[in-house]
């Protein structure tokens, strides 16, 4: 369905201009805010009474919930991006998709990345939006609920952060002089045979970097790893919506990213795993020493 981390010149390869990405990053922008506006406004309204409001459902496990406001997201997007291209294909984290489409550009969404964190007041969640044209990505938006920054890439085009007000910021990682200084970033998932070995993993890591961060959110840890936040992330068990997105983003900013077949199934465990190209090989060693580049499924 999709090539999840294009070779260099891939993008004529598949007759994609850069206007014509840069057209999609346009939507993918506008959408997110869109949305993200509408998750700020549905936060204060549900959770600043005396009672937790009612969860929609739980997805893996009893710790995994999806509120309304998840689906209630990916409606807003779905309604948006069919206004605008009303011949594209949408895959979802809450309402799904085909797996296979005829259609030329595939919008890939995850309306709330982080919610465990929207649950809890944490400001770290987002609107997660892609878009992949004849099976590569080549626009994206990850829109950050609570600083209404939003970070975004156009496939050779590079990576920006807009501010609030709408100034662009070209995005560029870090050069971290080795892996004993960088600063990794790491997320976990939900089942208990799954933590197990990431707490595992990470134990073995902490004594090779400077040191571990946990912010609940895949697009925003890649995007904090285009910005030069951190130096390095790596996680296992991620859906292509997780990734899509702030992968590209990390791209175009210049990191190595490994990246699964986007058809992988988040339950294959497989890794994603982008870092500066300066401590590349080291880290790639050394999560492969820690037996930590294979899958780890549930």
């Amino acid at each position: 369905m999709f090539t999840s981390n294009p070779p260099t010149g891939r993008l004529s390869a598949v007759a994609t201009s850069r206007e014509f990405a840069l057209d999609l990053q346009r939507v993918a922008i506008e959408v997110g805010l869109e949305a993200a506006a509408h998750v700020r406004r549905r936060r204060v309204e549900l959770y600043s009474g005396p009672r937790e409001p009612d969860f929609a459902s739980t997805k893996s496990s009893p710790t995994d919930p999806v509120t309304i406001v998840d689906t209630e997201s990916e409606e807003v997007i779905r309604k948006a991006l069919n206004s605008r291209r009303p011949g594209d294909s949408v895959l979802g984290e809450e309402g799904g998709g085909p797996a296979n489409t005829d259609a030329a550009v595939q919008w890939v969404v995850d309306p709330i990345d982080g919610t465990v964190n929207f649950m809890y007041g944490l400001p770290a969640y987002a609107v997660s939006i892609a878009a992949a044209h004849q099976g590569v990505f080549v626009a994206g938006a990850v829109a950050d609920v609570n600083s209404g920054e939003t970070y975004t890439a156009a496939l050779g085009a590079g990576a920006h952060r807009i501010s609030p007000t709408g100034e662009w910021t070209p995005l560029r990682v870090n050069t971290p002089s080795s892996l004993q200084m960088s600063l990794v970033a790491t997320g976990f998932g939900y089942a208990a045979s799954r933590r197990a070995e990431q707490g595992r993993i990470v134990a073995g890591l902490l004594p090779h970097v400077r040191d571990i961060r946990r912010l609940g959110s895949a697009a925003l840890d890649l995007c904090l790893l285009a910005a030069g936040q951190v130096d390095a992330y790596y996680e296992h068990g991620l859906n292509v919506w997780d990734w899509a997105a702030g992968a590209l983003i990390a791209q175009e900013a210049g990191a190595a990213v490994e990246l699964p077949a986007a058809d992988a199934a988040g339950n294959a465990g497989h890794i994603v795993a982008a870092s500066a190209p300066s401590v590349a090989e080291a880290f790639a060693n050394t999560l492969r020493d820690l037996n930590a580049v294979g899958p780890i499924p549930v």
